[in-house]
């Protein structure tokens, strides 16, 4: 590791709390690279002093940071596995679910869940909550404006009943945004709550080293009721589920046991 990266990790960490040591080296190094390069520094302490100036910076590179990639429904046919077989099993133990959409982006996922537990449930019971450590796609999940590439795999009974059309973009209606919480949360540095019947957090695992891996399955296992299920990402699957309590109850999807 360069030791102009490797200093950069040290200040981010005091700055933000963010530790860029736990995610994948290569990767992380390479989009931020591009990234200062784009703005023209020509060194991570120098972009360093650039982020401590200038707060757009900084909101830059937590944005370019966590990825913010994500539509309503992503992998279909995972959520119609969630909505068939996992959702109903959760309700005949538990009318009234704990849930935690985590790392959340800019809310397409929590949204997607309530949508779902709305074929079930009155929205009024419905709570969902939902974290990122970004604030500004924290800010963008509670305006609930998307464009329209966005919604390609959301049901037409769904788009007609939960969003408004504006031109090339739709807004998600105030009833299912009233159903979820918002609140930035780091993953990797603050404790988790506990006794979740469904814990979501897909497509962010993958840009965590092993032992950012290691660590935050048991934290997730930990954090869920006995029963409850953990849902992870389509390149996301746990090699060795019995190490972490879990039992595969389908593909992608973790039973705590």
């Amino acid at each position: 590791m360069s030791k102009d990266y490797q200093e950069f990790i040290i200040q981010v960490r005091k700055k933000t709390n963010i530790d860029l040591a736990l995610y994948k080296e290569a990767q992380m190094k390479r989009r931020l690279t591009s990234l200062y390069e784009k703005k023209g520094y020509s060194s991570f302490q120098e972009y360093f002093q650039a982020m401590n100036r200038s707060s757009e910076v900084l909101h830059e590179f937590l944005d370019r940071m966590t990825i913010n990639v994500s539509e309503f429904y992503r992998n279909k046919q995972r959520w119609d596995v969630l909505e068939n077989k996992i959702l109903p099993r959760l309700l005949s133990e538990n009318k009234r679910l704990k849930i935690w959409s985590a790392a959340s982006s800019t809310g397409e996922e929590p949204y997607t869940l309530a949508m779902i537990l709305s074929k079930y449930l009155p929205l009024s019971s419905i709570s969902i909550f939902a974290t990122d450590i970004d604030e500004n796609a924290i800010q963008k999940a509670k305006n609930g404006i998307y464009p329209d590439r966005s919604l390609n795999e959301v049901p037409e009974e769904m788009k007609r009943k939960f969003f408004i059309q504006n031109g090339t973009y739709y807004q998600i209606s105030e009833e299912i945004k009233k159903t979820v919480t918002f609140k930035r949360h780091n993953l990797l540095a603050e404790p988790f709550d506990s006794n979740y019947d469904l814990i979501v957090c897909r497509n962010v695992l993958i840009y965590f080293t092993e032992d950012a891996k290691d660590l935050l399955y048991h934290k997730f296992n930990k954090a869920l009721r006995e029963g409850g299920t953990l849902f992870v990402g389509s390149t996301e699957q746990i090699f060795n589920p019995p190490s972490y309590n879990f039992m595969i109850e389908d593909t992608f999807f973790y039973k705590k046991v």
